[in-house]
């Protein structure tokens, strides 16, 4: 148990229940309040059901903790349907006594209300069933359904008030689902006071996308993240995607990496970027941020590095093909399965998806260099603070496993625009491409705009695109120029 110390005095934190959700034990701080309820509510088809069959899962499968899930709205059989496609083997854990899904049908017309109302028979029959396999953990589904006959406002705070204290006096780690109510977090407007915790989730459509997000309402005797979070349902599950960055307590190697280029290796110092650092190639269209990309992909790969390269507007037949007519050819890597595409417009999904996607996808290939390529598409679905938001996420997950990123940008306006300055200081290297007109001829050109940590060049200079590859000048440009498209 973790402990915290305070005025030379050990204080014991309070004990909590790991989910095994991802991300929701790390904005909780470990889990849900071990022996003390939870409540979860929100709109329908928010993912309630899911996310306290999920807690129960994950715990009697990762932390040896039993649980009973006491339905009022569907039955075992509907149930185990439902979440099958999850990977979730209800029938197999209830056999192996480490599940127990309890059917309770409750109709309103059978039901009259007394004074002497009680819940005494379901505190039976759910005791019963906690005692059969030695639950650990219990699941109300929904709250609204067992109290929807008692419209006395007296009655109804008074039992609510013993159905969580019995499940306090059990000691089991508990969650209770509920719908939400007009202008209230729940329909009575009454548990979120009796409850120990409190976690809000809400399903909404904003510019015809649809997004799914969770907030911690309240969580007695413990610190915990306060913001709204977006969160996905997956084929695995619920996946939480905290808005706080991982942390900046990532490691800064010291080795660097060839960008494919001899020239630019030159322009930083003679050896490329740093390893695990953020790389931005930023320019108007057909400056060669792509054709870059590339090549610094091609040399990784020639090393037997893996790479991970997401594109949003070319497919991989296309990016391969356009490649090949400057001299790189890279079939092979793709062959050997040291280079992996992933290809998606943006608007094919919300902006969790794509993070979601990303995380599932690096960790399945583990690469040395990962390419997104480009950036600014994900202007089209979300504003800038979320766009921010997500590649910052991105960034720091990179930095933390030491790999690689190179980000590609497209720019219209004399200055860099806010698709770009919104992420600047994320960026350890950034690279600005030119078009620039020379002598009445169109050329390219290229410069560093910063390289954090190593000596570089401050000049700009011309490259082509040619058919043995990327060609850099040996100095500056010469003569009068003038910036058709200045980043």
């Amino acid at each position: 148990m973790a402990q915290a110390k305070r005025n030379g005095q050990q204080l014991r934190s309070l004990p909590k229940s790991p989910t095994g959700i991802s991300g929701m034990d790390e904005i909780t701080g470990g889990g849900l309040p071990k022996g003390r309820p939870t409540l979860v509510a929100g709109g329908a088809g928010c993912g309630k059901t899911l996310f306290a069959m999920e807690f129960l899962v994950n715990g009697a499968i990762d932390y040896n903790e039993p649980g009973v899930f006491l339905a009022f709205e569907e039955n075992a059989e509907e149930l185990a349907q439902n979440v099958a496609s999850l990977g979730f083997d209800l029938k197999g854990l209830i056999k192996q006594k480490k599940l127990i899904i309890d059917y309770v049908r409750v109709e309103r017309a059978e039901i009259q209300e007394t004074g002497e109302y009680d819940l005494e028979g379901l505190f039976i029959r759910l005791g019963h069933a906690i005692d059969t396999i030695g639950a650990k953990r219990v699941v109300l589904d929904t709250v609204e359904v067992l109290f929807s006959a008692l419209p006395n406002q007296a009655i109804l705070r008074t039992e609510l008030q013993r159905l969580f204290r019995w499940l306090k006096d059990r000691g089991v780690s508990a969650v209770i689902t509920a719908e939400r109510g007009d202008g209230t977090v729940t329909r009575f407007g009454l548990e979120e006071y009796v409850a120990d915790c409190v976690i809000l989730l809400d399903h909404r459509v904003t510019e015809q996308m649809s997004t799914r997000r969770l907030r911690i309402v309240k969580y007695r005797g413990t610190l915990h993240g306060t913001n709204e979070y977006p969160f996905l349902i997956t084929k695995d599950g619920i996946s939480v995607l905290p808005i706080t960055s991982i942390g900046l307590d990532h490691k800064a190697p010291a080795g660097r990496v060839p960008t494919g280029v001899k020239e630019l290796d030159d322009m930083l110092g003679g050896k490329g970027y740093y390893r695990g650092s953020s790389i931005l190639l930023s320019g108007t269209a057909g400056t060669g941020k792509s054709s870059l990309s590339a090549a610094f992909v091609d040399a990784a790969c020639r090393r037997g590095e893996r790479c991970l390269y997401f594109s949003f507007e070319e497919s991989t037949g296309q990016i391969m093909r356009n490649m090949r007519s400057i001299g790189i050819d890279l079939s092979p890597h793709v062959k050997k399965r040291l280079l992996q595409f992933h290809v998606a417009r943006p608007t094919l999904y919300g902006l969790e998806m794509h993070l979601v996607t990303m995380h599932e996808l690096i960790k399945q290939n583990k690469p040395d260099i990962v390419v997104l390529d480009p950036i600014t598409d994900f202007f089209v679905v979300g504003s800038h603070a979320e766009v921010k938001s997500i590649l910052t996420r991105v960034i720091d997950f990179l930095k933390a496993n030491q790999i690689t990123a190179l980000f590609t940008s497209y720019t219209e306006e004399d200055t860099p625009n806010e698709s770009v300055v919104g992420i600047s200081s994320l960026i350890d290297t950034w690279i600005s491409l030119r078009n620039l007109e020379n002598h009445g001829e169109r050329q390219r050109g290229l410069f560093i705009l910063k390289s954090r940590g190593m000596a570089h060049s401050n000049q700009i200079r011309s490259f082509e695109l040619t058919n043995d590859g990327i060609k850099i000048g040996a100095r500056d440009l010469a003569g009068p120029r003038t910036a058709l498209n200045p980043v």
